[in-house]
């Protein structure tokens, strides 16, 4: 008896210890969890998102920048029987002071945005012009199922110029808005360039404002209040009077153009051509025009500053002297060209084809000797050459701030092995060493490698403050630069050079042209067809990268004409009138030779 005494006696104790820890959870505990509740029933946050930054030239010329306006939105759940008319009716209205926007096609946005499970009004427009809207608003917010809101549309005051430096919005997707919640509030989104890489900066900081509403859901107090940031204006280092000039003395040639602070990598202008007019993807593109600049076989859409894949020609042939020099042969080292260089059975030929008899380092880059850098070649090899450009910053990246940057290719022995799996051949060093074969490079990859040859150091080019860094130091012995750069002098001074009559300026330039070709010339052609003579498409690329003055170098000017032949006669009247502008802004002073 006892025992079952003993038993109730622990029963209900335990009864009464579940009881009083739960009238203590609902009474104590669960109170924060109530009282949070309680006041998400009167407490109402809305987020207001900052106004998109403002990009600017270095000088404060404003690059991309917002246009105020209007949306309109209409009442939700209208599309039903019951409400039909009234949902014709505030359509109708709208078409009819704003004929841009057909009755039809509102309807159908209208439809599908709308649905049961959506209480909040139904955008149908999401932008219109403040000039266009301002004489109707009084007429249109008057209407009792229409709710009129401020809505901005990103502007391109210079349009196509530097389109791709630049970049563009679009709205945010729902992918966009899945990574990021916060996208939702800010609509649009950085798409390509600029606008993309540095979104976060010029998004800014939502701000955002608690107020304690009624159960009519009606604004009684504000109870704390945040704005939104107004610090996300950026300024970048180009200069759109430069950028302008470069786009009308480039005319319609396709290629790209890139400006460049030899010490510190600063870009005053990148332009890549042909360019696009970024407004059209703030006003909508029709598919029409958008299948029209896909299919252009001159590729508008690709920024070929970073995504433009060239083989280098003889513009790489100064890092390629450099590692002549670096891995042993001597300063005075000398070929006899007489045309060709035969290897097995086949003839590697000169671009003269009476050849340049003896040749040294100098007179090889003066007058882009091909002999030359196929006999030294063989000496060094492949991986020592290759090792060298990747010192130069062949075959990465070169961290300049555009997005979706391609590192090119500094062949050797293990990338093709890897890539082909096959061995490499000595033929491929000799190709190699001109700049054909696999190498590919871009153009800015080539403008940083010519501002180390101007400077000793490498640069990293960048537009943006944030992306600046110290140049590198390159583990190549200085000493042997005077003789490159010497070469490139004569390129543009001494009576043999190839850019000799193609350069014009009072400015003192050291230059290096090239001539990548585009189709392989056979054997059997025995002499070789002038560029006139080919299919535009199949004529090399002209190359043309310089810096200036000479002896204070200052900054790098690279071109490349796409399918324009010889680097001299391509290039060189537009590297001349760019150095001339720079004087004429005051980036550069006269000093003499």
């Amino acid at each position: 008896m006892k025992y079952r005494l003993n038993i109730i006696f622990i029963f209900i104790i335990i009864l009464m210890g579940t009881l009083l820890s739960r009238v203590y959870f609902l009474s104590i505990k669960s109170n924060t969890y109530y009282e949070e509740l309680s006041k998400r029933n009167y407490i109402h946050r809305v987020l207001k998102a900052p106004i998109r930054g403002v990009i600017e030239d270095r000088n404060g010329e404003k690059l991309a920048v917002n246009q105020m306006g209007f949306s309109i939105l209409i009442e939700p759940h209208l599309a039903s029987y019951k409400n039909k008319k009234k949902l014709q009716d505030a359509i109708a209205l709208i078409s009819k002071h704003f004929p841009a926007f057909e009755e039809k096609e509102l309807m159908k946005i209208y439809r599908r945005k709308d649905s049961p499970y959506n209480h909040d009004y139904v955008p149908i427009i999401d932008y219109i012009p403040y000039d266009e809207f301002f004489p109707k608003y009084t007429l249109i917010a008057s209407q009792d199922n229409v709710k009129i809101e401020s809505a901005v549309k990103r502007h391109y005051p210079y349009r196509k110029v530097a389109s791709h430096i630049i970049g563009y919005v679009g709205k945010a997707s729902k992918n966009d808005i899945i990574n990021q919640e916060l996208e939702a509030h800010h609509k649009i989104i950085g798409k390509n360039g600029l606008e993309k890489y540095y979104n976060e900066i010029l998004q800014g900081k939502v701000g955002y404002k608690d107020v304690k509403v009624n159960a009519l859901n009606e604004e009684i107090e504000v109870l704390e209040e945040q704005e939104p940031s107004t610090d996300n204006n950026i300024k970048i280092s180009l200069d759109i009077k430069l950028q302008k000039y470069i786009q009308d003395i480039f005319g319609k040639k396709s290629g790209a153009v890139i400006v460049m602070d030899a010490h510190n990598g600063e870009i005053l202008a990148g332009a890549s051509f042909p360019e696009f007019d970024n407004n059209i993807f703030a006003e909508g593109i029709s598919t029409k025009e958008w299948e029209k600049m896909r299919n252009d076989f001159n590729h508008p859409f690709t920024n070929k500053l970073i995504n433009g894949l060239y083989p280098p020609g003889s513009v790489i042939k100064m890092g390629i002297a450099l590692s002549f020099l670096e891995n042993g042969l001597s300063r005075d080292y000398k070929v006899y060209d007489n045309g060709s260089h035969r290897v097995g059975n086949r003839n590697f030929r000169c671009w003269k084809t009476t050849g340049h008899g003896t040749v040294g380092f100098i007179k090889a880059i003066r007058e882009s000797c091909d002999d030359f850098f196929y006999k030294a070649s063989m000496e060094i090899g492949i991986n020592n050459i290759s090792n060298t450009l990747d010192k130069l910053g062949f075959g990465q990246k070169t961290g300049v701030d555009q997005l979706n940057e391609f590192v090119g290719i500094n062949p050797n022995k293990d990338w093709k092995q890897k890539r082909f799996n096959q061995p490499w051949y000595v033929g491929e060093t000799l190709i190699s060493s001109i700049g054909q074969g696999n190498v590919l490079v871009t153009p800015m990859q080539m403008a940083r490698y010519t501002g180390y040859l101007a400077t000793g150091k490498l640069p990293k080019p960048h537009l943006y403050k944030l992306n600046y860094e110290e140049p590198t130091e390159v583990d190549i012995p200085k000493e042997f630069l005077p003789i490159v750069r010497k070469g490139m002098y004569e390129v543009t001074y001494h009576p043999n050079g190839t850019a000799k009559r193609h350069i014009k300026s009072e400015i003192a330039i050291a230059s290096k042209t090239g001539t990548a070709q585009v189709v392989t010339i056979p054997q059997s052609e025995k002499k070789r067809m002038k560029e006139s003579e080919l299919d535009y498409y199949q004529r090399s690329h002209a190359w043309l990268t310089t810096y200036a003055p000479y002896r204070d170098p200052k900054y790098v000017v690279t071109v490349i004409v796409e399918h324009g032949g010889h680097g001299g006669s391509a290039a060189g009247g537009i590297v001349s009138k760019i150095y001339n502008k720079l004087e004429e802004l005051g980036y550069i002073q006269r000093r003499g030779k």
